[in-house]
């Protein structure tokens, strides 16, 4: 069995996403403006007709998983590999200020190479193995034919994103960042049986069939 449709969900603002900082696997909760982009989003979700929603086990994430889940009665769902990217002591820091401590690092990292976010984080293509393993997971655990939401974050999604789809590396920041509450859509060939990209970055503000 495998699902026909993966709908990849950020989750809505916190107050970190508004001051830039890097927020990794922090456990900032969603402000009130997520907390209503969540809320407005789950209708338009919810006529996808999904039948399994999955959440990464941070709050923000579960909070507006929990919005679809007031629509449709599902039950949400965790896996903790659905976790943003881990970015160590730059936790909390804004650019500059990672600069400032970092700052081989970060250029790299403004270079678009798979740098590790500080000595104790993650690389991007650790997040992608790591977030494309639970994806192949969740979608093989569901009926034929079945679309399931998957509530995670900018980066991991985008990073799992292209590692599902087998694309390189230096791909993953062509498709840019998703938006607070915004989704992308991967629907499997039957032919094939590979995922390809449906939609990508859709909010409230547009409408997918």
């Amino acid at each position: 069995m495998t699902a026909d449709r993966l709908v990849l969900w950020r989750h809505g603002q916190t107050d970190w996403n508004v001051t830039s900082r890097f927020q990794g696997q922090a456990d900032i909760p969603l402000n009130e403006t997520g907390v209503a982009q969540a809320y407005a989003a789950a209708p338009v979700l919810a006529a996808l007709a999904p039948s399994a929603l999955w959440s990464s086990d941070l709050d923000r994430t579960q909070r507006t998983a929990a919005a679809l889940a007031a629509e449709t009665g599902l039950e949400v769902r965790l896996d903790h590999r659905l976790r943003e990217i881990d970015v160590g002591s730059w936790q909390g820091l804004r650019g500059a200020e990672v600069g400032a401590a970092d700052p081989e690092a970060y250029a790299a990292l403004r270079r678009g190479e798979d740098v590790r976010r500080s000595a104790t984080g993650e690389t991007v293509s650790e997040v992608g193995e790591r977030v494309a393993q639970a994806l192949t997971e969740i979608a093989e655990a569901a009926d034929d034919e079945a679309t399931v939401v998957v509530t995670t974050h900018g980066l991991a999604g985008r990073a799992g994103l292209c590692r599902l789809l087998e694309l390189p590396f230096a791909h993953w920041r062509a498709f840019g960042s998703l938006d607070n509450c915004a989704w992308a859509v991967l629907q499997r060939h039957h032919g094939g049986g590979y995922w390809r990209v449906a939609a990508y970055d859709v909010s409230v503000r547009e409408t997918i069939s």
